[in-house]
């Protein structure tokens, strides 16, 4: 799986997790850009996610994150 096919899932997760963000979905797009982004919304994101690319992650992992690019980066590993 590609960088734009990991992050066309990650850009279906948040669009929808977080329905009412109509903002851009790139690399550099921050839990920070998404008012919605909670906690638990973060954990639906993550579950949602683990799910369309069939991987799973751990605490730590998600808490290196910084952005969607790490995060392509860190499927991509997995994968």
């Amino acid at each position: 799986m590609n960088e734009g096919d990991i992050l066309a899932h990650l850009e279906d997760a948040v669009r929808t997790v977080f329905d009412e963000y109509d903002g851009p979905v790139t690399l550099q797009t921050r839990a920070a850009d998404v008012k919605q982004w909670d906690s638990l919304s973060n954990v639906q994101f993550i579950v949602m996610v683990e799910q369309a690319v069939g991987v799973q992650f751990s605490t730590i992992e998600i808490a290196e994150l910084n952005n969607l690019g790490d995060f392509v980066r860190l499927i991509q590993k997995k994968l």
